[in-house]
């Protein structure tokens, strides 16, 4: 039975000539795609083999594949800047456009080197003219300078204000395709002066968004060295009060310093800031750990009457 098997699998279809039994079809056909790329196959055989619906390159296969599932994605979505994850109908688009666009800026750094007069390397891997246009007329801004899920955030908050809705102005409120669009506005006017000028002007004259003033940011959060110093401040003020730092265990102590300002000493004109501190535990751990303090730490509290033993 075996044997038989093996024989009938080397026979050509019925009505085939019995000269084709074992053609290496696949090594036929991968000599034709390279005599194609190379030019030399002429005009009658190429029409001959795209009659038969030859595959001259799976690169052209995928990218058309992959084209299309743009297309559909961009048709649900609105726009061609889908996340790493993004799928349309199995086909990956979001890992599609991510190469894309690595290919894009490629492309974009051989014209620059060879504007520059410098040398330029191989072009394998970078994206053509002709495939960043089939992308262009989907969306013209699906290859950013800057983050595409910036982008992203920016498109989605356009088309959120085109259906009439208002800018929002905290996180939570607005979420549209997965982007909390508050958060981004957010983001965008804390973060202003880290944008590009071409960013800043899209925000400002075609959002609305302005940048946040001084006084709207969120505070600093205080480093530890900062919270030392602003004890330590405490400290002194006690010591120069009291002439001693025997500071009861339940203490607290009342300082006040400038607006944001971590216990340093507090800018000319900054509005004060009342501030409490449990001043009688700090000093005592200060004092059960003095031999991890450094040498600064430990003559600065010496100097007011810090007792070690």
């Amino acid at each position: 039975m075996a044997t038989r098997h093996r024989s009938r699998r080397h026979l050509p279809p019925e009505g085939w000539p019995a000269s084709l039994a074992g053609f290496p079809l696949g090594q036929w056909t991968a000599d034709n795609r390279r005599f194609y790329a190379r030019g030399t196959l002429n005009d009658e055989r190429v029409e001959q083999l795209e009659r038969l619906d030859m595959v001259w390159s799976h690169y052209d296969v995928a990218w058309e594949e992959g084209l299309a599932a743009a297309h559909g994605w961009a048709e649900e979505h609105g726009h061609l800047l889908a996340p790493l994850d993004a799928t349309f109908r199995g086909a990956k688009v979001g890992i599609f456009l991510k190469n894309a666009r690595a290919a894009a800026r490629k492309a974009a750094e051989i014209e620059r080197r060879r504007a520059e007069g410098l040398p330029v390397g191989s072009s394998a891997g970078a994206l053509s003219q002709e495939r960043r246009e089939q992308l262009e007329e989907i969306d013209p801004s699906w290859c950013p300078t800057w983050p595409v899920e910036w982008q992203r955030a920016f498109h989605l908050t356009r088309q959120h204000l085109e259906t009439g809705g208002e800018l929002p102005a905290e996180p939570g409120v607005v979420v549209h395709q997965g982007e909390d669009l508050g958060r981004w506005v957010r983001l965008v006017r804390f973060g202003w002066d880290k944008l590009t000028a071409v960013q800043q002007w899209m925000c400002e004259h075609i959002l609305g968004i302005q940048p946040a003033a001084e006084e709207d940011k969120p505070r600093p959060r205080r480093t530890q060295a900062d919270k030392w110093a602003l004890n330590c401040t405490a400290a002194r003020q006690f010591y120069e009060r009291e002439g001693h730092l025997r500071v009861p265990r339940k203490h607290i102590e009342t300082i006040a310093v400038a607006s944001g300002d971590g216990g340093r000493d507090g800018e000319s004109g900054a509005a004060p800031v009342v501030r409490e501190l449990r001043l009688g535990a700090w000093v005592s751990n200060q004092r059960s750990r003095a031999g991890a303090l450094s040498p600064e730490r430990v003559e600065q509290l010496s100097a007011i009457g810090m007792r070690w033993g």
